[in-house]
């Protein structure tokens, strides 16, 4: 071998000559089952190839590969390990030139066929195996580095190496798929274990992917999972996925959740635990992309996350409507927990990837899934609920609503506006989401995760009566002007939410202390004076609807309600630390705790105790006494004057549309508490001109009765819940027009007509009508001639 060497050194011309008379020697002894002159033959091969680097080293390296091909050919497995450590050898050369002809896909087959190897004996079905492994190792480096020669990405060999490889991978043990990347094997492992091996490879061949070849590389991977049922249980999916994104380049991870993406797509059909499967592995991928950018997909993700949760919505109804009495029943209700666990891997997705993202984007997702959300009576919503039925668009809406909370979790806005926007604000306060318990309760989860900026919320868990609100240590800033803003256009739209919320009749436990929250979230984060005078108002009412009960509530919710103002006026009497207040506060309660304990949350709520029969009978003193908290209040600066106003919920648009007439035809004095909130064709200007037409029709009382009554409605409405230095502003903004006005028709009225500025001719035609004579007027809207 020596005088060989340097022989082929010395006169490189003669390799190829060298190369032929090898190739023949050793094909003979193939087929001649002499296997000892083979291991010499391929042994000088090797030698030569490794001292050999020049140009003329070609075509001897064809005779090499046509040498190695025959011995993977061969049955034998003992020439089939040594053909593929000598191909392994050759794929660790470095050429100086690529040579654009050469073709692997020979090996390609041939190394994934032995990486499937069945042989009988365990021991040589692991060595084949591994010589299959290592040799795929060999195709991929020798021709992944070469960019124009790029064809081992294409999908014929991508479909036959990556399966060879996942085969292998099986036996890998399960890991933790939140523990962070899979530990990289050992040296000694690689060589010893198919399934280490195999898994090293597969890491290596991801790593070179790049953005025109990742897809190929990807989808075998699904094609495998979906032939060998690997979705269900989807451990081993979820290591592949797992070492596919820690593999990858980080910019390409968007390929790779588009994948999975389009995948549940095309499995939209399959059991639901076929799903949850691909869906639990995208919660995986998502988690390690959202660490950095996973570009464009982000809506994409929520859209189709979303669209699979209305199906799973609608395939759950379904079941609920065609199942039927013995087995059949069992296998629908083992279906309709199937699709539960659908649902809950959806939202958990969403909510993992929605935490993980910026603020920016977060309150868009926020904004994207409120308009998917089905809302009674208006087509805002985007999700197709034709199929769903009564049952079901209630469940869609708690599944919607459920992820809506998990994005919003840990979300910090600056100021409430950015938080909730009135695009956001009206569909989550919708009237018919408050039929359900359960979706109100989300509704105020959901604004509580908002409106809590400081955490505060968890140390006002539970609706008690809290004795020192000092030991809390709630954390809270000054009210910002965007802030009072806010609550200036919304709070009514709060108070009513809370309002109507304590009085409906399914309303459990964890309702009110969720409503209780809010008013104490509200008192922290947006309650200036103003505020407060407008929450002691509204806990007010809650006690006189509670006493007086118009809606019929039950003892239990009546006394519920007590228990809830208690609670809430203990708050906030702490809070502004008026001492004439927390003490008529703490009195009542005191007197509640000796005469009637079921007035207060420790007792209504926690023990089975004894409830009235009525309310009406109760001294006066286990009430909370507004003229008492008037004066209190007003002894320290409040202006206490709006707190003889009762309170009453704001109507909706719904109601107002509904009920409220265009009266546009008649002189009133109507003050305009809420312009924005109702539409402009009922709005009467501040501006609008009074004709004598008008006056005709206002001095005319035939027939306006009924418009009469719609208007005291009207101004009722609107001084009820005005602010009252608003209502008296605009009131004597009004009384003001409408007395310049009158004085203008009298003073022309009483006066004499002014002389003629000059005739208007009238002609038309050939014919000229007489001459009109023109008065200069100065009001041209009181057109007299």
């Amino acid at each position: 071998m020596e005088k060989l060497t340097f022989y082929a050194v010395s006169a490189p011309e003669k390799l190829d000559r060298i190369g032929s008379y090898l190739a023949e020697r050793l094909s003979r002894d193939v087929v001649r089952h002499r296997s000892g002159y083979v291991l010499i033959a391929m042994e000088a091969l090797d030698q030569l190839l490794m001292a050999c680097h020049s140009q003329s080293i070609k075509p001897f390296v064809e005779s090499f590969l046509h040498m190695v091909a025959k011995l993977l050919e061969s049955g034998e497995p003992k020439l089939q390990v040594l053909g593929t450590n000598s191909f392994v050898k050759f794929a660790n050369i470095e050429e100086d030139t690529p040579s654009y002809h050469r073709r692997y896909d020979f090996f390609v087959s041939r190394f994934s066929a032995m990486c499937h190897s069945c042989h009988s004996d365990p021991e040589i079905r692991t060595e084949i195996r591994i010589a299959g492994i290592r040799g795929i190792q060999g195709v991929v480096r020798k021709t992944v580095n070469d960019e124009l020669r790029a064809t081992i990405w294409e999908p014929q060999h991508m479909d036959k190496i990556v399966p060879s490889l996942l085969f292998n991978m099986q036996k890998t043990e399960e890991v933790d798929s939140r523990a962070g990347p899979p530990p990289s094997p050992s040296a000694s492992d690689k060589e010893e274990n198919p399934a280490v091996l195999a898994e090293n490879c597969f890491r290596e061949l991801l790593g070179r992917a790049t953005f025109g070849n990742m897809n190929n590389a990807v989808r075998p991977v699904f094609a495998h999972l979906d032939h060998h049922k690997l979705w269900d249980p989807n451990e081993f999916a979820v290591h592949c996925f797992k070492i596919i994104m820690y593999s990858i380049q980080a910019q390409y991870s968007h390929h790779v959740i588009q994948e999975i993406l389009g995948h549940l797509d095309a499995r939209k059909k399959d059991s639901p635990r076929v799903r949850a499967g691909i869906i639990q592995v995208l919660l995986e991928a998502v988690a390690i992309a959202a660490k950095g950018s996973i570009g464009p997909t982000v809506l994409e993700v929520f859209n189709t996350l979303l669209k699979h949760l209305r199906l799973s919505v609608e395939f759950e109804a379904n079941d609920l409507q065609g199942g039927s009495v013995g087995s059949a029943n069992l296998n629908s209700s083992s279906k309709d927990n199937d699709e539960k666990i659908v649902q809950n891997a959806i939202i958990q997705t969403i909510g993992f990837f929605g935490s993980n993202l910026p603020d920016y984007q977060r309150s868009e997702i926020m904004m994207f899934i409120m308009g998917k959300v089905p809302v009674f009576g208006t087509s805002t919503h985007t999700l197709d609920i034709s199929q769903l039925g009564d049952l079901g668009t209630r469940r869609i809406q708690i599944m919607l609503l459920r992820s809506l909370l998990m994005v919003t979790s840990g979300y910090k806005a600056k100021t409430i506006v950015t938080a909730l926007p009135g695009s956001f604000l009206d569909p989550l306060l919708s009237p018919s989401l408050m039929e359900d318990y359960e979706l109100r309760q989300l509704v105020l989860e959901v604004m509580h995760n908002l409106m809590d900026r400081h955490d505060n919320r968890a140390k006002l868990r539970g609706i008690r009566i809290i004795p020192d609100v000092a030991d809390l240590k709630i954390k809270r800033e000054k009210i910002c002007r965007q802030d009072t803003s806010f609550m200036k256009k919304n709070g009514q739209q709060l108070y009513r939410h809370i309002y109507l919320g304590c009085k409906e009749e399914d309303n459990v436990q964890k309702n009110y202390e969720l409503l209780y929250t809010s008013l104490a979230l509200i008192t922290i984060e947006l309650a200036n004076e103003e505020v407060v005078i407008d929450l002691i108002r509204l806990a007010i009412a809650l006690q006189d609807s509670a006493i007086i009960n118009e809606d019929n509530l039950p003892m239990f919710h009546r006394c519920g309600i007590m228990a809830l103002v208690a609670a809430y006026l203990n708050f906030v009497s702490q809070m502004i630390a008026v001492p004439a207040f927390c003490q008529h506060v703490s009195k009542v309660i005191e007197i509640r705790t000796m005469e009637a304990p079921y007035f207060l949350p420790e007792h209504i709520f926690r023990d089975k105790c004894m409830l009235p029969k009525s309310l009406e009978k109760h001294d006066k003193n286990l009430y909370f006494l507004t003229n008492k908290i008037a004066e209190s209040l007003g002894g320290s600066g409040y202006s206490v004057e709006r707190l003889s106003v009762p309170y009453v919920p704001q109507v909706t648009d719904e109601d107002r549309l509904s009920r409220r007439k265009s009266i546009v035809d008649t002189v009133s004095i109507q003050v305009d508490i809420l312009p924005n909130s109702i539409p402009s064709d009922d709005v009467v200007s501040n501006t609008e001109e009074i004709t004598f037409e008008a006056l005709k029709k206002a001095i005319d009382t035939s027939g306006m009765e009924e418009q009469e009554k719609e208007k005291r409605r009207l101004v009722i409405e609107k001084f009820q819940k005005a602010p009252f230095e608003e209502i008296a502003a605009q009131c004597e903004s009004k009384a003001n027009l409408l007395h310049d006005r009158l004085a203008q028709i009298l003073e022309l009225t009483i006066r004499p007509p002014p002389s003629p500025s000059g005739t208007l001719t009238i002609t038309s035609g050939h014919a000229q009508y007489q001459s009109v004579p023109v008065y200069e007027m100065k009001f041209p809207d009181l057109c007299v001639y």
